[in-house]
């Protein structure tokens, strides 16, 4: 494998290209803030090595895992998928190894490719001839204490990393972090899935244990409300700053009382069509916004996945497992109930992802460039990725501007790839800015500004950190 090249992502052009290196240079050293993701609370508490290789990079991954399924001839068995997860991690190294060329040209292999030079220093191409000098190098690595989670979370210079936590959540790793003295800032981001989508495995029992856990009568809808207000305190009591919202659609609602009560009640039978479940999900939306006005946490909205769409590996591996496929998704339409409730409070954050990339332009540009309370999400899933971080820049500033965003984050389960999903950030506003230049659209010293905003300034502001 070549030495990762130090102009990597930047303009082809050189004059171009040397704009984009002055800006990068003034922001590559920044400290990294990553404000929404699914790493473990519970590495940081406990603080033990990683066990192995496969267990590091593979298994949790499902941007690597989904590609390797795809090619017929592997198995998520083979992946540590499943009941399989005893297999010999050494074998489901190999076989990812053996099959490394799949992801040319995707930005996994960046991420990758960053992870095995920079903090492993491997400098061979990843090949079934190279998967044990990988594997003995990685393993012996890990066994040391500077690749402990904490060392590693103070040598990626990270000022902030959000975990991601059902609302069953006991919190315990996060108070565990906070009663070591450790200083880094693991924070908890409420997720409240499970106990307001009636789609959600064994709904009904989720909303009895919150009820068991905030002492409130979940069978009644005011009691289910308060105890969804006492989850989210315990949250922001632990360093909270922000709600997650999974839904397959940007639908919201707006009804009374006693219509919501009924509703609820349906849900909670079993006895609701899917339509009412729907309607069920699109009053939440509106209801968490309204908390959000009362408690002051940031709301992220992440629509548009049809999750699970392979039926017989959901069935058998559980979710989360590359089954999940982007939708089209209304925005325009979807959020008006909750527009027309809290669209103009000025205590209100809510930041708008997207699968669908043809909503950036056409709808969550103008909507985010007229709502005050309305924020754009980076580039997510999908199209984090350089070319969909360009699209995403060229869709929605000439309507939101810049200021209408919050800049970057890497939305990963994957740990040591976050340094690598950064740079890549980096790099492409880097790469956006000069061009704004060279154009003379952009004075140089306005791009050094915004970079600095891009990486830092704006993802602070926004989620109030």
């Amino acid at each position: 494998m070549p030495n990762l090249h130090p102009d990597r992502l930047f303009p082809a052009d050189s004059d171009t290209r040397n704009i984009a290196r002055r800006l990068y240079q003034s922001i590559a050293q920044l400290p990294i803030i990553s404000p929404h993701g699914h790493t473990q609370a519970q590495w940081f508490a406990e603080d033990q090595p990683f066990p192995d290789p496969a267990h590091l990079f593979i298994v949790p991954d499902h941007y690597i895992f989904r590609m390797l399924y795809s090619q017929r001839k592997i198995q998520m068995e083979q992946l540590g998928i499943g009941d399989s997860k005893g297999d010999n991690p050494r074998e489901i190294w190999r076989v990812f190894a053996s099959s490394y060329y799949l992801f040319r040209g995707t930005p996994t292999r960046i991420w990758l490719d960053f992870a095995f030079q920079e903090l492993f220093g491997i400098e061979e191409r990843l090949t079934a001839e190279t998967a044990d000098l990988y594997y003995d190098r990685i393993s012996e690595k890990l066994s040391a204490p500077e690749f402990r989670p904490r060392a590693l979370y103070e040598r990626f210079n990270i000022e902030v990393l959000s975990t991601t936590d059902s609302a069953l959540d006991s919190l315990q790793a996060h108070q565990q972090i906070r009663s070591s003295g450790w200083k880094g800032r693991i924070l908890p981001t409420f997720r409240p899935d499970a106990v307001v989508d009636p789609d959600f495995a064994n709904f009904a029992g989720n909303v009895k244990k919150l009820g068991a856990m905030y002492d409130e009568d979940t069978e009644t809808w005011d009691g289910y409300l308060r105890a969804l207000r006492k989850a989210r305190a315990r949250f922001k009591e632990l360093g909270g700053t922000a709600t997650d919202h999974g839904h397959p659609t940007a639908n919201t609602a707006n009804l009374d009382a006693a219509s919501a009560q009924r509703l609820f009640r349906g849900v909670l039978s079993g006895s609701s069509s899917a339509a009412e479940r729907e309607q069920f999900r699109a009053q939440m939306l509106t209801e968490m916004a309204r908390m959000s006005v009362e408690d002051g946490l940031v709301m992220q909205i992440h629509p548009g996945s049809f999750r699970n769409h392979n039926e017989a590996i959901y069935r058998k591996f559980g979710r989360d497992v590359g089954a999940d496929i982007p939708t089209a998704t209304n925005y325009v339409d979807g959020l008006k109930p909750l527009l027309d409730v809290v669209g103009n409070e000025q205590n209100l954050t809510i930041i708008l992802f997207t699968l669908d990339e043809s909503a950036y332009g056409r709808e969550l540009a103008p909507l985010a460039g007229h709502y005050p309370c309305l924020l754009l999400g980076p580039p997510w899933w999908f199209f984090d990725s350089p070319e969909g971080m360009m699209r995403f820049r060229e869709y929605t500033t000439e309507t939101a501007g810049f200021y209408n965003t919050v800049g970057f984050n890497d939305d990963t389960r994957a740990f040591l790839s976050i340094p690598a999903r950064h740079d890549v950030a980096r790099r492409m506003d880097s790469a956006f800015l000069a061009k704004l230049v060279a154009e003379h659209r952009l004075d140089e010293d306005e791009a050094f500004d915004l970079a600095q905003e891009l990486t830092n300034d704006l993802v602070r502001r926004a989620y109030k950190l």
